[in-house]
C-alpha cells in the first residue's frame, strides 16, 4: 500500500494536469469559463479590491471535507490562510456559472462550502445578467446589490453587470 502522502500528491498532480476537482474518492472536471465568464470574474475581483480587510483568492484549491476538494471562481478571507491547500472556511465564496453547468453539481458545491462553515455564497450567472445568494436551504435572486451577513462587503449588481 503506498504512503498516504504518495497518494495525495499523485491527485494533486492529476487534478493539476487538466482542470479537475477530487471528490469523494473520484476526479471531476470542472468546467472552464470561457470569454464573459473570464470578465466577470475579473470585474468582480476589481469590485472586491476597493473592501479593505479583505483577502481575495481566484480559483483556489479548498478542501471542503477530508475526501472533497472544490476550486471556487473567488474565494475571499478577512484574514490570509497560512495553508497553500486552504482548509480554513472563506467568509465569501462567489461562483460564476458556465453555460455547461449543471443544477446537481452546482448544489452539491454550494452544500460542501456552507457546510464547512462558508457564511456568503453569491452565484453569478452571466448569460442570463442574474445573481443568487445561496442560505443553506435555499438559492435566493438577488435584485439590487450582494451584501455579506455583516454587510462587511456589499457590492451593486450595476457595477457587476455594466
Amino acid at each position: 500500500m503506498q504512503p498516504r502522502s504518495f497518494l495525495w500528491r499523485n491527485i494533486f498532480q492529476a487534478c493539476t494536469s487538466r482542470i479537475a476537482i477530487y471528490v469523494d474518492g473520484e476526479i471531476e472536471d470542472r468546467n472552464v469559463g470561457e470569454k464573459d465568464h473570464s470578465k466577470l470574474q475579473f470585474r468582480v475581483q476589481m469590485l472586491l479590491s476597493r473592501v479593505p480587510g479583505i483577502s481575495i483568492f481566484p480559483k483556489v484549491r479548498i478542501r471542503v471535507a477530508p475526501t472533497r476538494f472544490r476550486v471556487p471562481d473567488v474565494a475571499v478571507y478577512l484574514a490570509e490562510p497560512a495553508e497553500q491547500v486552504f482548509t480554513t472556511p472563506p467568509f465569501l465564496i462567489i461562483e460564476i456559472l458556465s453555460p455547461e453547468d449543471r443544477w446537481s453539481r452546482l448544489t452539491r458545491k454550494l452544500e460542501d462550502y456552507f457546510a464547512m462553515g462558508c457564511p456568503n455564497t453569491w452565484i453569478l450567472d452571466p448569460v442570463r445578467s442574474k445573481a443568487y445568494r445561496y442560505e443553506g436551504e435555499a438559492v435566493c435572486e438577488v435584485h439590487a446589490a450582494f451584501r455579506t451577513t455583516d454587510s462587511r462587503i456589499v457590492v451593486q449588481l450595476s457595477q457587476i453587470w455594466q
